[in-house]
């Protein structure tokens, strides 16, 4: 079983309620599964939205890594997500992403996803909810502690809400 953790963000809804509404959702596909705290994040990349809501969840997984990216995608469509109609970076009702597939080291072309997730070295809306649960977290890549690369960050506007 691997240790998964999930990234979660809504900017569109009521998004409070909706990433309640994944969470209760996810605990069926992930055991144990724990949630950070809430947190207000400025947007990033596309400025004209609202402030999003983000959290972390992480909890153990026995399926492949694509077999969860259909599980997560699925929730997400069921909470209003559509990928084809949206603008990339743009407002949404829920994102789920996945950071961290245990220590794996995953690249597919088809379903396209990539482990740990690209991005989340340099987000701090995922890197402060992700340390709230696992404080001495790792890179599986670098061995390089999360903290200190979240040490690095410039302010991103992330607060608890």
């Amino acid at each position: 079983m691997e240790t998964i953790i999930l990234g979660l963000g809504s900017n569109r809804g009521d998004s409070k309620a909706i990433l309640a509404a994944a969470v209760e959702r996810l605990s069926a596909v992930l055991t144990g599964l724990r949630a950070s705290s809430l947190y207000i994040t400025k947007p990033q990349d596309y400025f004209d939205q609202d402030d999003f809501y983000n959290m972390v969840v992480s909890g153990g997984y026995t399926g492949t890594p694509a077999d969860l990216l259909a599980a997560v995608q699925h929730i997400e469509a069921d909470y209003g997500r559509n990928r084809a109609g949206e603008i990339p970076k743009g407002p949404r009702t829920l994102d789920i992403d996945i950071l961290f597939f245990g220590q794996q080291q995953v690249s597919l072309q088809e379903p396209p996803l990539t482990i740990p997730h690209p991005a989340v070295y340099r987000r701090a809306f995922a890197l402060i909810p992700l340390l709230e649960l696992h404080p001495d977290y790792c890179d599986p890549v670098s061995k390089t502690p999360l903290a200190v690369m979240l040490a690095g960050l410039e302010d991103q506007g992330v607060r608890k809400a």
